[in-house]
């Protein structure tokens, strides 16, 4: 490396910076998600990015975009599922023709726009971009294609608002990195744009991470809903840690409370930390380049009713699946199986899981209105919402372990 002395003072060559990006694609955002534009096959459509997802594309069966040539074993937070592929022809996004012969999964139709608050037609993944250099930058809502010559590993971190992480070793469909307690545990999780959540894992996690202690039952139990049905959930604080790099005082996580469905995963980042970051992938240098542009990377803690409803066919509206207990929608005497018909005035028709959880959200203390009905008979409730959060008991003792740099090096 060459040194410049110039009036005694060594001058060290700039970090390299980001190039004129080769295509500039608007991506819009939904409610914790990315839309995506792309032309798949000859048929224009809207994805929602999920860099968790190792596919090419997940679209519904509706769309015309060529016979069935296969099938595929798709894998969530807790299970398997099997759908039709078709063959990959042709791929566009923005005016960048991209190279990708990878299958589309096809599924049974659903409206996927309820569950993000945009229009959206299907599923983009991480496959579409493995032969990349890309930048999601969330502060102005577009992704930037580099050229190839563009090497990440040039830049310098300085490890407060700008980070530099190497994945770890675990191939080519999945972006894996390092989260660290304070204490030099460290467990792995994927960064995943499709987790609408600020990071999801899974309770044994945190007990082989000595964050809860084994023998410790939650208060606040409730459900989520992941591609292959309902998993037992909870939400609890974290304090103290390095996600990919980035120090954070204090976070709250959605806990799966059952083992994983996978021996390789142990959760995912979601959109709720990365949306703090513009982030740049590339996976053939197998680095990830996290530039900061709020204030911190830390979440909210969201008061809640405990009230688990959505949309359901048979009964031809939004029903109770569960009532948590001890929550403000026990205490008030709504049940599960009632129908809401209305919260805070606005009449409910198709909502999904999501939409009717961020009704039920919002800042402790704030009173909500619902109206339900019980075998036909329609009542009237006002509760108030409350925080519902497990917060982190004392630390067990955990198996002493090496320190390593909370940076994740190069």
């Amino acid at each position: 490396m060459m040194l410049t002395v110039l009036a005694g003072l060594v001058m060290a060559p700039a970090a390299q910076a980001a190039p004129k990006p080769l295509s500039v694609v608007p991506f819009k955002r939904g409610e914790s998600a990315m839309i995506v534009d792309a032309v798949v096959n000859g048929v224009k459509a809207s994805f929602m990015f999920d860099t968790g997802f190792s596919g090419s594309f997940v679209m519904g069966d509706q769309y015309n975009i060529g016979p069935p040539t296969g099938t595929m074993t798709l894998r969530d937070f807790v299970g398997e599922f099997q759908a039709n592929t078709v063959k990959m022809k042709t791929l566009t996004i923005g005016d960048m023709k991209i190279k990708c012969d990878d299958d589309i999964v096809q599924q049974p139709g659903e409206n996927m726009s309820e569950s993000y608050g945009v229009h959206c037609d299907g599923i983009m993944g991480l496959s579409v971009f493995k032969d990349q250099i890309f930048e999601i930058n969330f502060q102005k809502n577009e992704m930037y294609f580099y050229p190839k010559t563009y090497d990440i590993t040039k830049r310098v971190p300085d490890n407060k608002k700008t980070f530099l992480q190497k994945m770890l070793p675990m191939g080519n469909t999945a972006i894996e990195l390092l989260v660290q307690t304070k204490d030099n545990q460290e467990f792995i999780l994927t960064l995943d744009t499709g987790n609408a959540f600020y990071a999801t894992t899974y309770l044994e996690t945190l007990e082989n991470a000595g964050l809860w202690p084994k023998d410790k039952k939650p208060d606040f139990m409730k459900s989520s809903f992941v591609a292959s049905g309902e998993v037992p959930s909870f939400t609890t604080r974290l304090a103290d840690l390095h996600i990919f790099g980035v120090p954070v005082k204090e976070c709250y996580w959605d806990i799966i409370a059952q083992p994983s469905g996978s021996a390789d995963s142990q959760g995912t980042v979601g959109f709720g930390f990365l949306s703090n970051f513009n982030v740049t992938i590339d996976m053939g240098r197998r680095r990830v380049w996290m530039e900061m542009h709020k204030e911190n990377a830390q979440n909210e803690a969201e008061a809640d009713l405990g009230i688990i409803a959505l949309y359901d066919e048979s009964f031809k509206g939004v029903t109770v699946y569960r009532v948590m207990p001890k929550s403000p929608a026990d205490k008030a005497g709504l049940k599960s199986l009632d129908t809401i018909l209305a919260v805070d005035g606005v009449e409910l028709q198709k909502q999904g899981y999501r939409e009717m959880r961020r009704m039920f959200e919002g800042k402790a203390g704030s009173k909500v209105k619902i109206v339900a009905s019980r075998k036909g008979v329609v009542a009237k409730y006002e509760m108030e919402r409350g925080y519902l959060i497990n917060q982190m008991p004392p630390q067990t003792a955990a198996s002493p372990r090496p320190a390593s740099p909370p940076s994740g090096g190069q």
